[in-house]
């Protein structure tokens, strides 16, 4: 629960002071989807937050089936190779429901083109920079706060797509 410390003002002769909660291992996991509508008329950010543990192949399958729900039209999901994304039990789901989603895997150590971790990186120095929580609720509230923001802006969320040199035309 360390914060991201963030150069910041203070009155002179005031240094600013982060009292954290020495020695946490205890965090907030975060999955979530960038929504391009497909006529590219809106753009929206899904979250999914995870207290205290990492998410797995059964808990990135339960996000990807609640965002088909709330969707409710064909998906075409575009993410990294990271292994609990193309292994057990997603990829036996998607061959399942490869009517209606289909995967597209970003290259290899291609994070520049992955606009999702643009949304990262600007939650962790915005947002939740130089806050030090005491308690996991905290920084759970916190970054659901800061999450359900970004989720919400437009202008913000174009901005991370137009900074990836990523083609989005499907056949």
């Amino acid at each position: 629960m360390a914060p991201l410390v963030r150069r910041t003002w203070a009155p002179r002769g005031h240094t600013p002071v982060l009292i954290q909660r020495g020695r946490s291992r205890r965090k907030v996991s975060v999955i979530g989807a960038l929504v391009i509508s497909p006529r590219r008329r809106r753009v929206r950010a899904y979250f999914g937050l995870l207290p205290d543990a990492n998410f797995d192949g059964e808990s990135i399958l339960a996000f990807v089936v609640q965002l088909c729900r709330a969707l409710r039209v064909p998906i075409a999901l575009i993410w990294d190779r990271l292994g609990a994304h193309i292994g057990e039990p997603v990829a036996a789901w998607l061959v399942r429901n490869r009517h209606r989603v289909r995967a597209h895997l970003l290259p290899p150590y291609a994070p520049e083109l992955n606009p999702v971790e643009l949304i990262w990186g600007h939650t962790k120095s915005n947002p939740l920079a130089n806050f030090a929580p005491s308690e996991l609720d905290e920084l759970l509230d916190q970054t659901q706060v800061a999450t359900l923001a970004i989720g919400d802006d437009e202008p913000l969320l174009r901005s991370f797509i137009k900074h990836c040199d990523l083609s989005l035309r499907f056949r």
